[in-house]
């Protein structure tokens, strides 16, 4: 009913039904004739809009880059690390095909309260080496499970094939869960 908004999540049959409570009463079928007729489309938000640059955004970047580059001419490694999507445990739907005598049966939907857990994979990758590492951890995002996921990788790969490191770089995503500040 207001000009200046230009988007709506209501379905069809709650627009219909809200204009036949203004006093117009409509079927589905015309409010679909409308919205096409007048060039509402269902979309996706896109994110485009930048919030602006600071002045110091570059800084960070030519930082990062100055660093890899004096690591990459040593003897320490380059790690990039990074926490991925949460899946639930249990007889849930997952992409792709096998081999099998027959046909797969799962949950119709992935509801949290079906699940026996959930499983969080964080995973390191070594630039230098070409090496990845995955640890699957049950219980929670946080900074002592990354630690913890960097000391495992140590203790399994990273000492043997970095016998003297004075240091290691440590590449992190510092978004979504993953706070610069952690």
């Amino acid at each position: 009913m207001r000009e200046e908004i230009i988007w709506t999540d209501l379905t069809l049959t709650e627009i219909a039904q809200h204009l036949g409570d203004c006093g117009t009463p409509v079927s589905v079928t015309v409010v679909t004739q409308l919205l096409d007729h007048h060039g509402y489309v269902k979309r996706k938000a896109k994110k485009q809009r930048p919030l602006g640059n600071h002045p110091q955004r570059d800084q960070q970047f030519h930082n990062i880059d100055r660093l890899r580059r004096q690591y990459e001419d040593s003897l320490n490694p380059i790690l990039s690390m990074d926490t991925k999507k949460k899946e639930l445990i249990g007889n849930f739907y997952r992409d792709g095909r096998l081999y099998t005598l027959k046909t797969l049966q799962t949950f119709d939907h992935d509801y949290p309260g079906a699940a026996q857990g959930v499983i969080i994979p964080h995973g390191l990758y070594d630039l230098k080496g070409n090496h990845g590492h995955i640890n699957l951890g049950i219980s929670h995002d946080t900074s002592k499970f990354a630690c913890d996921s960097l000391f495992r990788y140590w203790q399994r790969y990273g000492q043997a094939h970095y016998p003297q490191p004075t240091s290691l770089l440590v590449l992190c995503d510092g978004g979504g869960s993953n706070g610069s500040n952690r």
